[in-house]
Parts: structure tokens; C-alpha cells; sequence
């Protein structure tokens, strides 16, 4: 597991080739509710990255757990299929519901996440998430894909109520339909309905609400163009952040994980 410094992974030489980047920071907070990691064996690799909510340090407790059960789910037995990820973050919230039992500062924990698998012998990728946190997927430095947010203003934009451009700054912004940690009636798990089939040059970003309240899609292409590699490229993301979110001190957490299937030849 991984929490607050950048890392790389490579892949074994007869297969797809894969680098990876991560930071996690505390922005304008007392502490930092965010929690990320990856681990991965000769067949598959696998990301995660959460954003906890409760308070007290409920948070904290949350996203690391959820941090931590999906990696020890994933060294324990590959994740196979949509099935397979949708069954992974159900046992996640079930895992937080049941330490929610134990009172104190851990009876309001929730945190969002977002998690992906790649299948390092299919070069495949699956993805799933519950609550803002995102991923997205890009070809040829072009947004090809990203998760739906289980917010109240992604709700909005969905009943032509919001434009798309106007979630960054909407008032309600901040406010979830559901994340780790709720019923289970209650509980929205957004998956990845096929299997994405890497191609060199594609890159997968995972982040927390966080990054991309200030760093809209348009800047997020923008910027992967113009960096050699993963690790600049979060620098890059970084920088904005700091610099957009300067003018409020208590800016929230915000975390990215990076994955980059290289070039031939890189």
C-alpha cells in the first residue's frame, strides 16, 4: 500500500509494460482522510484509491480499509469479470458496515473509492467505484472513458437540470447518493461493463474529488500531452491544484493514482 510519495511498477519483460505514479496530500486540512496503494503479482495489478468521510478521524479508518481489503482480496484471488469487481467493493461495504458496529468514531465512517484491475496476461483493464472519487481513460492523449460520480449534482446533470461544467462549482458539489459504508439498499456500484483492452500509449488516472474539483477534463488532456511520464505529469496536476485551490486555505485532500502502458520501445 501506498500513501503519500510517488512509486513505480513495471511488468515482466514479455508482457504489456506498465508505469505508475501516486501522491497523496494533505491540502488545507489537520489531517489527511485520503488513502491509496496498488500492489501487483506476474498476472495482475491493482489500484485503489479512497476518500474518507465521518470525522474524528472516521475517515482515515475507512479509506484505508477500503484500501486494504480490495489489495488482499486481489492477492488472494485474481478479480475475474465485472462480477468479480462488483463483488469486491460489496464486500468492501459490507467489511465498513460491520466496523461501524464498533462505535465511537468509527459509527459515521463512509469514504468513496475507486479501483482498478488490470490482467497483466489478457492486457485488460476493469474498473469499478462507489461515491466522486474517478477514473479516467485515455487513448492517444484523447478522454475516452471516466466513471459517473453516485453524487446529488451528477444526479442533476443527468435530469438536464446542471451542465456538465457547472459540477465544479455547484453548491451541493460536495454531497454523495451513497459510498462505502452504506445499506446496502442504498448502495450504487459502478462498474466497468466490459473489459477494456490496453493499447500502448493508453493511460488510466484514478483521483479523489479533491484533484479534479480543480483540474477540469479539457486541462487534464492538456497537460498529459505535454508530460513525458507519469511522474511529471502528477507533478503537473499537483501544481494546479495548489495553485486553483489557493484561495481557499482548507482546501480538501486530494490524491491521483497513475497507470501508463508504454510506447513500444519506451
Amino acid at each position: 500500500m501506498s500513501n503519500g510519495f510517488i512509486d513505480t511498477v513495471y511488468t515482466a519483460p514479455a508482457q504489456i509494460q506498465l508505469d505508475l505514479a501516486i501522491f497523496s496530500r494533505q491540502g488545507g486540512r489537520n489531517y489527511n482522510e485520503d488513502a491509496c496503494g496498488h500492489w501487483n503479482s506476474d498476472h495482475q495489478l491493482c489500484c485503489v484509491v479512497a476518500d474518507g468521510a465521518g470525522g474524528h478521524g472516521g475517515g482515515d479508518i475507512a479509506s484505508k480499509m477500503a484500501v486494504r481489503h480490495i489489495i488482499e482480496r486481489c492477492m488472494h484471488s485474481p478479480i475475474n469479470g465485472p462480477a468479480g469487481v462488483y463483488e469486491t467493493l460489496l464486500s468492501t461495504n459490507r467489511l465498513i458496515q460491520d466496523q461501524q458496529q464498533m462505535g465511537g468514531k468509527q459509527a459515521h465512517m463512509h469514504s468513496t473509492v475507486v479501483s482498478l484491475f488490470i490482467d497483466l496476461d489478457t492486457q485488460s483493464a476493469l474498473w469499478g467505484h462507489v461515491g466522486d472519487s474517478r477514473l479516467y481513460v485515455f487513448r492517444r492523449g484523447q478522454l475516452r472513458s471516466q466513471t459517473k460520480d453516485h453524487s446529488v449534482v451528477q444526479s442533476l446533470v443527468d435530469a438536464g437540470l446542471l451542465r456538465h461544467d457547472q459540477m465544479r462549482t455547484h453548491a451541493q458539489r460536495s454531497e454523495l447518493l451513497c459510498a462505502l459504508g452504506s445499506r446496502e439498499e442504498d448502495l450504487s456500484i459502478g462498474v466497468s461493463p466490459d473489459a477494456w483492452l490496453i493499447a500502448p500509449g493508453d493511460v488510466f488516472l484514478l483521483c479523489t474529488d479533491g484533484l479534479w474539483e480543480y483540474v477540469d477534463e479539457a486541462t487534464l488532456q492538456d497537460t498529459l500531452m505535454q508530460s513525458a511520464d507519469p511522474r511529471a505529469w502528477l507533478n503537473t496536476l499537483e501544481a494546479l491544484v495548489l495553485r486553483n485551490a489557493a484561495h481557499k486555505p482548507n482546501h480538501d485532500n486530494f490524491s491521483a493514482l497513475t497507470v501508463w502502458a508504454l510506447q513500444d520501445g519506451l
